[in-house]
């Protein structure tokens, strides 16, 4: 067999990254993800473990029918058969056979202790459980691909026969031998002298699957690649068990962009913050804004000094240009901001703030100082475009946005015994020449405040009907004080077609959530040209 060939991209999201705590994946949703993974043009998407649980049998069926992938070939997960049963006659080896996937990956044990103690069987009737499983798959026409679980322990433990088990999976026809680093406790340098060591005497093409838990995961299965490995195993945005698998988009973007080696099919890798956004809200995962290449921070800048460098070449406090990734440069602005950061912002959001002389009190000086003010007071931009954007606009233009004015609101909650507590919000204020007061009521006085503002402005501006408060966030920034702490709020409001945020601080919750609910609507009749 060819010990290199093409190299393998081969996703586990939908097995191994299925397993992480709390993520519970539906047939319908591994469809899903199986297509964006196809998007991004990995070579393998492995689907799960056909004949172990219903779900995985169900998706391998309805894949049969409904899966039409361009880039990828869907891979089956099992085990090798079991101890003194033939694979011919092993209904598990079976459900592999007939599950209509062209590649099979098997898991096996490469660790004596396991084959001793989880399989309770000996080391050579592990080794012929490999043999006859691979074979018989091999002879059904199947590819098949081996998991060599627990390989670097294994190793340490008895290095003979854990290479024994590679050359006897390799002999009966296994295409590659996976080295799973399953605890996921290897270093990058040990990692880099084990598969040197099975390249040189094991002669088998190897591929490598890396769990995170010494968060190692991406630098182990770089490292596997730099010593000979042309298979690597992960699953995107890094799911799985514990600490999580390989990230394969950051394993893959670095092989593309930094080691210059092309593995996945051309273009296809400017798709990946698209598609790590997308599987993640399948998932219903936030994506972790942290995230390298793909996310919503992995190219923001909050320090003055680093916007001011960006300003004449963005490359001088970024590793590459965001858009080979698909994704987007960020600029926040915060009391660390300086005038570039402001003028860079404003630039972002349709402002231009250049041309003034930095030695008068100008434009971009006096947003950037007024913003150092506000943040000092407890406001926060980085998070809050919408409320920093009708900032800029009040500055330019010499007037904040308004679209009506209020007289007053007030909200009263009534609480009575064994019945839960109500509502009651009053709004009285003026919109397109017509003074209105409205009552509302909701399930708490924030709600029954955003209720009766609503009902208000939608008489003038019908378009605030499909304005939507689709997140809520409070945080007490002086806690020392107790119930006489500042507070802040940060709303997001939706039109059904995008998003904003907008921020409000006060002595109480309630003002806070006011000012982020006026801002909020503002925002987006501006938006909406009221």
């Amino acid at each position: 067999m060819d010990l290199h060939g093409a190299f393998h991209v081969y996703d586990t999201t939908l097995r191994d990254g299925a397993q992480q705590e709390g993520l519970n994946l539906s047939v319908a949703d591994k469809l899903s993800i199986a297509r964006q993974l196809d998007g991004l043009g990995v070579g393998y998407i492995e689907g799960g473990w056909p004949g172990a649980n219903p779900k995985d049998t169900e998706f391998f069926r309805r894949a049969a029918a409904e899966l039409d992938l361009e880039n990828a070939r869907l891979a089956a997960f099992g085990a090798t058969r079991r101890a003194g049963v033939r694979a011919a006659d092993d209904p598990l080896v079976a459900a592999l056979r007939d599950s209509g996937a062209g590649v099979v990956t098997l898991v096996a044990k490469s660790y004596d202790r396991h084959v001793e103690l989880a399989l309770r069987t000996t080391l050579e009737e592990n080794l012929a459980m490999i043999r006859d499983t691979v074979s018989h798959l091999r002879a059904e026409g199947q590819t098949v691909f081996l998991d060599a679980e627990h390989f670097f322990d294994g190793y340490r433990a008895n290095r003979d026969y854990a290479l024994e088990v590679l050359r006897t999976a390799y002999d009966a026809g296994a295409e590659v031998i996976a080295l799973c680093d399953t605890n996921g406790g290897m270093l990058p340098g040990w990692v880099g002298d084990v598969v040197h060591d099975v390249r040189e005497n094991a002669q088998v093409r190897v591929g490598i699957h890396c769990h995170n838990d010494t968060g190692c995961a991406v630098a182990n299965t770089l490292a596997a690649v730099d010593a000979g490995a042309t298979h690597v195993q992960g699953t995107i945005n890094g799911y799985g068990e514990r600490t999580g698998n390989a990230d394969l988009v950051a394993v893959v973007a670095n092989l593309e962009l930094k080691l210059d080696r092309r593995v996945l099919p051309p273009g296809l890798l400017t798709e990946a913050t698209r598609i790590a956004h997308a599987v993640a809200e399948v998932t219903n995962f936030p994506p972790a804004s942290r995230q390298p290449y793909v996310g919503s921070s992995a190219f923001t800048h909050k320090a003055g000094l680093h916007a001011s460098a960006i300003k004449v070449d963005p490359n001088l406090y970024q590793h590459m240009d965001p858009a080979g990734v698909g994704n987007d440069m960020r600029l926040l602005v915060s009391d660390m901001a300086g005038r570039a950061s402001i003028e860079l912002k404003g630039r972002e959001l349709g402002f231009d703030l250049s041309g003034d002389s930095p030695d008068d009190k100008t434009l971009v000086t006096r947003i950037t100082d007024r913003v150092k003010v506000l943040e000092s007071r407890g406001f926060t931009f980085e998070a809050a475009d919408a409320s920093f954007e009708l900032l800029l606009a009040e500055e330019v233009e010499g007037v904040r946005p308004s679209y009506f004015d209020v007289e007053s609101w007030r909200v009263i909650t009534e609480t009575m015994p064994s019945a839960e507590a109500v509502s009651e919000a009053t709004v009285k204020l003026k919109a397109g020449g017509v003074r209105y007061v409205v009552t509302g009521e909701g399930n708490g006085p924030v709600n029954a405040l955003d209720h009766a503002l609503r009902e208000a402005i939608v008489q003038a501006y019908p378009q605030v009907a499909k304005f939507e408060l689709i997140d809520y966030k409070v945080r007490i920034l002086d806690q020392g004080h107790g119930t006489d702490a500042i507070t802040r709020v940060l709303i997001e409001t939706s039109d059904g077609e995008s998003s904003w945020v907008t921020v409000g601080v006060g002595a109480n919750v309630i003002e806070a959530s006011w000012g982020a609910l006026v801002d909020g609507l503002t925002f987006g009749l501006r938006k909406h040209q009221a």
